[in-house]
Protein backbone atom coordinates (compact mmCIF):
# COMPACT_ATOMS: atom_id res chain seq x y z
CA UNK A 1 0.00 0.00 0.00
CA UNK A 2 1.40 3.26 -1.17
CA UNK A 3 0.90 6.32 1.65
CA UNK A 4 -1.33 9.28 0.64
CA UNK A 5 1.88 11.54 1.83
CA UNK A 6 4.06 9.56 -0.88
CA UNK A 7 1.44 9.75 -3.45
CA UNK A 8 1.43 13.85 -2.75
CA UNK A 9 5.14 13.65 -3.87
CA UNK A 10 4.94 11.54 -6.66
CA UNK A 11 1.29 10.73 -8.03
CA UNK A 12 2.87 8.02 -10.95
CA UNK A 13 4.30 6.00 -8.61
CA UNK A 14 2.39 2.96 -8.48
CA UNK A 15 3.31 2.46 -12.14
CA UNK A 16 7.45 2.69 -11.79
CA UNK A 17 7.72 -1.14 -11.92
CA UNK A 18 6.03 -0.97 -15.27
CA UNK A 19 8.43 1.62 -16.06
CA UNK A 20 10.95 0.11 -15.54
CA UNK A 21 10.33 -3.29 -17.04
CA UNK A 22 12.27 -4.82 -20.04
CA UNK A 23 11.03 -8.75 -19.55
CA UNK A 24 8.22 -10.23 -17.42
CA UNK A 25 9.66 -10.30 -14.96
CA UNK A 26 10.99 -7.57 -14.00
CA UNK A 27 7.44 -6.33 -12.80
CA UNK A 28 7.33 -8.75 -9.72
CA UNK A 29 11.29 -7.77 -9.00
CA UNK A 30 10.17 -3.99 -9.37
CA UNK A 31 7.36 -4.12 -7.31
CA UNK A 32 9.53 -6.02 -4.43
CA UNK A 33 12.07 -2.90 -4.74
CA UNK A 34 9.77 -0.58 -4.70
CA UNK A 35 7.45 -1.85 -1.72
CA UNK A 36 10.01 -3.11 0.31
CA UNK A 37 13.19 -0.75 -0.31
CA UNK A 38 12.23 3.06 -1.75
CA UNK A 39 8.74 3.12 -0.29
CA UNK A 40 10.12 2.83 3.39
CA UNK A 41 13.28 5.25 2.44
CA UNK A 42 10.07 7.89 1.25
CA UNK A 43 8.46 7.50 4.16
CA UNK A 44 11.33 8.07 6.36
CA UNK A 45 12.33 11.14 3.97
CA UNK A 46 8.70 12.78 4.68
CA UNK A 47 9.03 12.20 8.12
CA UNK A 48 12.48 14.16 8.13
CA UNK A 49 10.45 17.48 6.79
CA UNK A 50 13.22 17.95 4.29
CA UNK A 51 11.87 20.66 1.92
CA UNK A 52 9.80 19.46 -0.66
CA UNK A 53 11.73 19.91 -3.84
CA UNK A 54 14.24 17.66 -1.79
CA UNK A 55 12.26 14.94 -1.75
CA UNK A 56 10.83 15.14 -5.00
CA UNK A 57 14.86 15.04 -5.96
CA UNK A 58 15.20 11.86 -3.83
CA UNK A 59 12.56 10.58 -5.30
CA UNK A 60 13.77 11.36 -8.92
CA UNK A 61 16.39 9.95 -8.68
CA UNK A 62 15.55 6.68 -6.78
CA UNK A 63 13.38 6.02 -10.15
CA UNK A 64 16.46 6.59 -11.44
CA UNK A 65 18.31 4.13 -9.38
CA UNK A 66 15.77 1.11 -10.11
CA UNK A 67 15.36 1.13 -13.79
CA UNK A 68 19.84 1.14 -13.68
CA UNK A 69 18.92 -2.09 -11.45
CA UNK A 70 16.54 -3.52 -13.74
CA UNK A 71 18.40 -3.00 -16.70
CA UNK A 72 21.40 -4.95 -14.90
CA UNK A 73 19.45 -7.19 -14.26
CA UNK A 74 18.47 -8.19 -17.66
CA UNK A 75 22.09 -8.42 -18.39
CA UNK A 76 22.91 -10.78 -15.98
CA UNK A 77 20.39 -13.75 -15.34
CA UNK A 78 22.15 -14.70 -11.89
CA UNK A 79 20.60 -11.50 -10.24
CA UNK A 80 16.94 -12.32 -11.55
CA UNK A 81 17.13 -14.95 -8.04
CA UNK A 82 17.98 -11.99 -5.76
CA UNK A 83 15.24 -10.21 -3.87
CA UNK A 84 14.57 -6.28 -4.01
CA UNK A 85 16.40 -4.94 -0.91
CA UNK A 86 19.19 -7.18 -1.61
CA UNK A 87 19.51 -5.87 -5.73
CA UNK A 88 19.73 -2.37 -4.11
CA UNK A 89 22.14 -3.24 -1.75
CA UNK A 90 24.08 -4.81 -4.20
CA UNK A 91 24.32 -1.72 -6.59
CA UNK A 92 24.37 1.19 -4.31
CA UNK A 93 26.99 1.54 -0.93
CA UNK A 94 28.23 4.41 0.79
CA UNK A 95 29.93 6.31 -2.63
CA UNK A 96 26.48 6.07 -4.38
CA UNK A 97 24.82 4.32 -6.92
CA UNK A 98 26.30 2.92 -10.06
CA UNK A 99 26.88 4.22 -13.94
CA UNK A 100 23.81 5.90 -15.57
CA UNK A 101 23.82 6.51 -19.03
CA UNK A 102 21.26 8.91 -18.13
CA UNK A 103 22.92 11.42 -16.13
CA UNK A 104 25.02 14.12 -18.59
CA UNK A 105 26.16 16.75 -15.96
CA UNK A 106 28.36 16.47 -12.92
CA UNK A 107 25.60 18.03 -10.72
CA UNK A 108 23.29 15.46 -12.00
CA UNK A 109 25.82 12.50 -11.27
CA UNK A 110 26.08 14.22 -7.51
CA UNK A 111 22.66 14.74 -6.96
CA UNK A 112 22.19 11.18 -7.89
CA UNK A 113 25.00 9.69 -5.91
CA UNK A 114 23.24 11.92 -3.15
CA UNK A 115 20.57 10.19 -3.08
CA UNK A 116 21.42 6.87 -3.18
CA UNK A 117 24.10 7.39 -0.52
CA UNK A 118 21.24 8.86 1.64
CA UNK A 119 19.57 5.74 0.89
CA UNK A 120 22.76 3.25 1.73
CA UNK A 121 22.84 4.68 5.09
CA UNK A 122 19.21 4.26 5.54
CA UNK A 123 19.41 0.43 4.25
CA UNK A 124 22.45 0.59 7.07
CA UNK A 125 20.23 2.15 9.94
CA UNK A 126 17.75 -0.77 9.49
CA UNK A 127 19.77 -3.55 9.66
CA UNK A 128 19.89 -5.19 13.14
CA UNK A 129 23.61 -4.79 14.47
Amino acid sequence: MISKEVLTYCKEIENWPESWEIDTPDIKTGKSILHEVFLPFFENLISEELARKTIKIHISNIWLLGGEIIVRVNFDEELRNEMGPSLVEMHIDEFGGPYSKHLDTAVEKKSFNSSCKKLYKFIKLQKPA
